[in-house]
C-alpha cells in the first residue's frame, strides 16, 4: 500500500485566470505563510512529503526552498512560471524547464529528478514533454491526470497506477494521479478542489480502499483568507474557494490517521519490472 504526499508550491495567483502579462509583483504574497503552516503540520505529525516548486517562487523566496529542504522534505520541479504546457512549443518548454531547474538546483545544491507539470497539462498532443524531461535527466514524472480535467487531462493514458513510460527508447517512471470509478467514469478525490469538496468520511473510505494514492495539495488549499479573484468564471471560482474554511482541519485529520511517504521513497518500494510499460 503506497500513499504519497505531495505539494505544488506556487502563489495563489499562479492560475490560468490571472494574465501572465500582469505584473505579479502587485499581488499580495501568501505562499510563505501558507507553506510554513504546512511544514509545521508535517513536523507535528512526523510526515515527509515531496514539494514541487516553481522556479519563479524559488527566485523570489530562496529561503522558502531551503526551509523545505532543511526540514527533510524532497524537492521537485513544477515548471518555471506555471504556464500551461499546452500553450508552449518544445523549444519554449526547454527554456522554461532549464530556467526552473537551474534556479532550484542552485539553491538546494542537489540535482532535481522529479517533475510535475502545471495544472497536469500534459496531453497526448504534447507528449514530447517527456523527451525534454529526459534531456534534463528527470527520472520521475507526476504529471498525468488520467481523467477529464479543465486543462486537458490524459483520459486515454491507460493507467492510474505507477507505470513506466517509453519515450524514444528510454524509460521514465510515472506516478499518475489515482482515480476511482463512478458510473463508469474516472474520478479523483485525493487533492486540490476534489479534497476540499468531498466529505472526510468519503476520502477516508477511498484511502483505505485503494492500494495506491498520490495526493496533490497547494498552499492556497489551506488559506481561508484567500484574496478574491473576481475575474474567475463562476464554476472555476467555486472550485477555487469551496471548502477553504475547513480544509486544513480535514488535512490534519488525514495526517493523523494515515502514514505518507515521498515520491522518492515510493520509487524505491516499487518493483518497476512488473508495472508494465506505456509507449508514447
Amino acid at each position: 500500500m503506497i500513499r504519497i504526499l505531495t505539494f505544488d508550491i506556487e502563489e495563489w495567483f499562479h492560475c490560468d485566470h490571472i494574465s501572465k502579462n500582469v505584473d505579479w509583483e502587485r499581488y499580495e504574497v501568501r505562499v510563505l505563510k501558507s507553506t510554513d503552516k504546512i511544514l509545521n503540520s508535517l513536523n507535528r505529525h512526523n510526515q515527509k512529503a515531496t514539494f514541487f516548486c516553481l522556479g519563479w517562487v524559488a527566485r523570489k523566496h530562496p529561503r522558502l526552498v531551503k526551509m523545505i529542504r532543511d526540514a527533510g522534505h524532497e524537492i521537485g520541479c513544477h515548471s518555471d512560471k506555471h504556464e500551461l504546457l499546452t500553450r508552449l512549443n518544445i523549444d519554449e518548454f526547454r527554456i522554461d524547464t532549464a530556467d526552473a531547474l537551474k534556479c532550484i538546483e542552485d539553491i538546494t545544491g542537489e540535482k532535481v529528478k522529479i517533475y510535475r507539470a502545471p495544472a497536469f497539462s500534459i496531453t497526448r498532443e504534447n507528449a514530447w514533454v517527456f523527451e525534454v524531461l529526459l534531456e534534463n535527466n528527470i527520472e520521475v514524472d507526476c504529471s498525468i491526470f488520467p481523467a477529464k480535467h479543465d486543462y486537458g487531462g490524459f483520459e486515454s493514458f491507460g493507467s492510474s497506477l505507477p507505470v513506466n513510460i517509453l519515450v524514444n527508447g528510454s524509460l521514465m517512471k510515472e506516478f499518475p494521479i489515482n482515480t476511482i470509478s463512478f458510473l463508469g467514469k474516472p474520478f479523483v478525490f485525493s487533492g486540490g478542489g476534489f479534497f476540499r469538496f468531498f466529505p472526510y468520511w468519503f476520502i477516508r473510505y477511498q484511502m483505505l480502499k485503494n492500494d495506491y494514492v498520490i495526493t496533490y495539495f497547494h498552499p492556497r488549499d489551506f488559506d481561508p483568507d484567500l484574496p478574491a479573484m473576481n475575474q474567475l468564471p463562476k464554476m472555476r471560482k467555486f472550485k477555487s474557494y469551496y471548502g477553504l474554511e475547513k480544509s486544513f482541519s480535514k488535512f490534519e485529520k488525514l495526517l493523523s490517521e494515515f502514514s505518507f511517504i515521498t515520491v522518492g521513497d515510493a520509487v524505491s518500494q516499487i518493483d518497476w519490472t512488473s508495472t508494465g510499460i506505456i509507449k508514447l
